[in-house]
């Protein structure tokens, strides 16, 4: 039996999930106004638990050898226990989308630049979104409403409202 936006409970998560992802992806989404108000808290809550986990990062110490045998001691980063379960609660409501090559950049500069990203949705969110909305909320003093949505009206064809919800 159909539940709310007239779907399953399967489809309408499906919905929901492909337009969060896109929607943080891209900063901008088009879609129906009953689509849009069942969005914002359900992006709301993935921003807000970023937010609340991107600078929970452990630094190990780790012994790599060199091309002569040579043992050499460098640093790296992990996510801590609460970055990693969070990363992964996100994973769960969104897809994981890939990076497109632009059109001007060669395959090789494309490489460099995406190589060692194995799920650049995640890395925008929390190395560029949530530090952002972080800021914001240190400065407003409080968290949410990281989302707008405006009204479009009334779409040709079969009259449906339509809405641009979209990042603050």
């Amino acid at each position: 039996m159909p539940g709310k936006l007239g779907r399953t409970t399967e489809q309408r998560l499906a919905i929901l999930r492909g337009q969060a992802s896109q929607l943080l992806w891209y900063g901008k989404l088009e879609t129906t106004a009953a689509r849009a108000k069942e969005l914002q808290p359900y992006v709301e809550k993935l921003i807000t638990k970023a937010i609340n986990t991107y600078e929970d990062v452990v630094e190990i110490e780790v012994i790599a050898k060199d091309k002569k045998g040579k043992e050499i001691k460098t640093t790296a980063y992990k996510d801590g226990p609460k970055k990693l379960a969070a990363r992964r609660a996100i994973m769960a409501k969104t897809y994981d989308l890939q990076e497109i090559k632009p059109f001007a950049e060669s395959k090789k500069d494309f490489k460099k630049r995406t190589g060692k990203i194995q799920h650049p949705l995640m890395e925008k969110l929390f190395n560029e979104i949530a530090p952002k909305y972080a800021q914001r909320k240190e400065e407003l003093g409080q968290g949410g409403g990281y989302t707008r949505i405006y009204l479009l009206g009334q779409r040709r064809g079969d009259a449906a409202e339509e809405a641009i919800i979209e990042l603050v």
